[in-house]
């Protein structure tokens, strides 16, 4: 952990830390050796893929399944990897493996990159977000392996297998099988559906909750951020399920052609996958332009904290919901289950939201002055980078070189998210030494 010499604080490192590891892969996606054709990959298209990867997004300017050799195709899963699981993590498990102490810098990090509020527990956090990944993708390559050697040879399944369990449980939109389809030519499979939706869900529910359900035998008890999570998780799939079944219901270009088996499977997989898996088994472009709208909303909240993730998060959302609600009821607390939420967090739950539709709002009216695209679609694209979904609607494949640039930024900073990013750019400040007197103005 070689950046510790350099003096730079834990947002600093994290800021410092994914944006070596997206240049590195950007260096060996433009070797020869990465691609089909032993071409080598323009060098802004090669940072834009593996910004992509390292901020499990899965937005793509050339095909994944038939441009990039295997050689690419490993970098791109190596990078999807060290992405999802943070680079903190990737570092840790190599520290334990050679027993190599860790320091109180290295805990002060690894709590800055799994967004925890205390140092506490944070190394055997560290050993269960490793064991959980390992074993829900090896259960989840193995079942996926089964399924498609149905449909092409074992060695090519057992590689696809792989590949998109690391992918779906990292909630990166990478996939092998060309062009824009994902996962469409399994839309009705019973299989594939419940494996992905599991892997998607699982990935970003955040090590936190697993590790919360794993002890649950010994504690008895969930905690106060597992309980909101796993609620507003199960809410929004429900809701987004139904909205989508009932937006599309009629829709030949989706799930009117479909069976009731197909209809139900793809518009759950549809309301779970905006939450930044960026796999789909519907034409996003051929959705109702309600449908997409909605999409977005999904693809803004995001997952959970401390997942593979990104979007503003389940708990984000649930504090403001919630502070909208109890001052519509006239009550001056937010309570969840019992629990009274401190001013500091519905402060800070406000403040990640607005710098969010800011930042996004900022650059879609950019990406409407150099792309040439509805602005649908580019708010759509816009939402997808930053929280770091990878769903499209085809305007990434069409992109000016101005317009990947702005891209590759915004999911840069929807991974690491806009408040780790502007502690990591902004100057330091510390305590004020006064406060000023209260003031009173109308709202509303």
């Amino acid at each position: 952990m070689g950046l510790h010499k350099l003096n730079l604080s834990p947002p600093q490192i994290l800021v410092t830390g994914f944006a070596l590891i997206i240049m590195l892969g950007a260096l060996l996606l433009m070797l020869p050796i990465s691609s089909v054709s032993k071409a080598s990959l323009p060098f802004i298209d090669a940072l834009f893929t593996a910004t992509s990867a390292t901020c499990v997004t899965g937005l793509v300017v050339v095909d994944t399944g038939t441009y990039f050799s295997p050689f690419g195709q490993m970098v791109i899963l190596i990078l999807i990897q060290v992405g999802g699981l943070g680079f903190m993590s990737v570092a840790t498990m190599f520290s334990l493996v050679f027993k190599r102490k860790i320091s109180l810098r290295d805990r002060l990090l690894l709590q800055e990159a799994m967004n925890q509020n205390s140092m506490e527990g944070i190394v055997r956090l560290i050993r269960k977000v490793l064991f959980f990944s390992l074993i829900i993708e090896s259960i989840a390559a193995v079942l996926f392996t089964l399924r498609l050697a149905l449909d092409m040879p074992f060695g090519r399944a057992l590689y696809f297998g792989i590949f998109h369990a690391i992918a779906l449980f990292n909630n990166a939109g990478f996939h092998l099988f060309g062009g824009s389809q994902s996962l469409m030519s399994y839309v009705s499979d019973p299989l594939i559906n419940l494996v992905s939706i599991f892997l998607i869900i699982s990935g970003g529910l955040g090590f936190v909750v697993l590790s919360d359900l794993f002890d649950i035998r010994h504690r008895r008890k969930l905690s106060l951020h597992s309980k909101v999570v796993l609620s507003m998780t199960a809410a929004l799939i429900v809701s987004g399920a139904l909205i989508i079944f009932v937006f599309e219901f009629t829709n030949t270009g989706t799930l009117k052609p479909l069976d009731w088996g197909g209809k139900l499977w793809s518009a759950l997989f549809q309301s779970v996958a905006p939450r930044t898996a960026g796999a789909h088994t519907l034409d996003i472009e051929a959705l109702r332009q309600a449908t997409q709208f909605f999409i977005i909303i999904l693809m803004f909240i995001g997952a959970s904290p401390g997942s593979t993730g990104g979007g503003i998060k389940t708990t984000t959302f649930t504090i403001l919901a919630g502070a909208v609600l109890s001052m519509i009821r006239g009550r001056t607390d937010l309570v969840l289950f019992r629990y009274r939420m401190v001013q500091e967090r519905i402060f800070k739950a406000v403040t990640l939201t607005m710098m969010s539709l800011f930042f996004i709002i900022t650059v879609a009216i950019v990406l409407s002055a150099t792309e040439e695209a509805g602005f649908l679609a580019i708010l759509f694209e816009a939402t997808s980078a930053f929280g770091t979904v990878g769903l499209s609607m085809g305007v990434t494949e069409q992109l000016t070189t101005i317009g990947k640039v702005i891209l590759s930024f915004t999911m840069f900073a929807g991974r690491l998210g806009p408040l780790t990013l502007a502690y990591a750019l902004g100057p330091k400040k510390g305590k004020e030494p006064y406060r000023h007197p209260e003031g009173k103005m109308i709202i509303g």
